[in-house]
């Protein structure tokens, strides 16, 4: 007795289709991805002049809050009453900016009070740290 040859099952995958699509994911990252610095857009050298007035310098403060209402000023531990004071000792020809770094269990009206004595203190740029 002569029985049919069966005839076995592919298993093994078809991976044509799953690199097409990796294929095409990589395309898209790679197109959707900048490379190029927008803020510089051509490589140029400025010329000096002994005319010409200097830009002032820029002090960055960081105002650091901790959860338990602790405030510190470049590292230095201070308190509301004392922050316009050292703020405003800074310097009056130099543009001033700060950064406030939170604790996201701290009470949020905190944080708006340190920026409104920031206003009062003349500093109009304020910042506030996120990861």
């Amino acid at each position: 007795m002569k029985f049919a040859a069966r005839e076995e099952e592919d298993y093994s995958l078809k991976l044509t289709a799953l690199i097409d699509v990796v294929f095409l994911l990589l395309i898209f990252f790679m197109v959707s991805t900048a490379f190029v610095d927008f803020t510089r857009q051509v490589d140029i050298e400025l010329p000096e002049s002994a005319s010409g007035a200097p830009t002032p310098k820029t002090k960055v403060y960081t105002i650091e809050i901790n959860r338990d209402g602790g405030i510190f000023l470049d590292g230095l531990e201070t308190d509301l009453l004392d922050l316009p004071g050292r703020i405003k000792a800074g310097g009056i020809n130099v543009k001033r900016s700060v950064i406030i770094r939170a604790d996201k269990k701290l009470n949020y009206g905190l944080a708006v009070e340190v920026m409104g004595i920031c206003k009062q203190a003349g500093i109009n740029d304020i910042g506030l740290a996120v990861i």
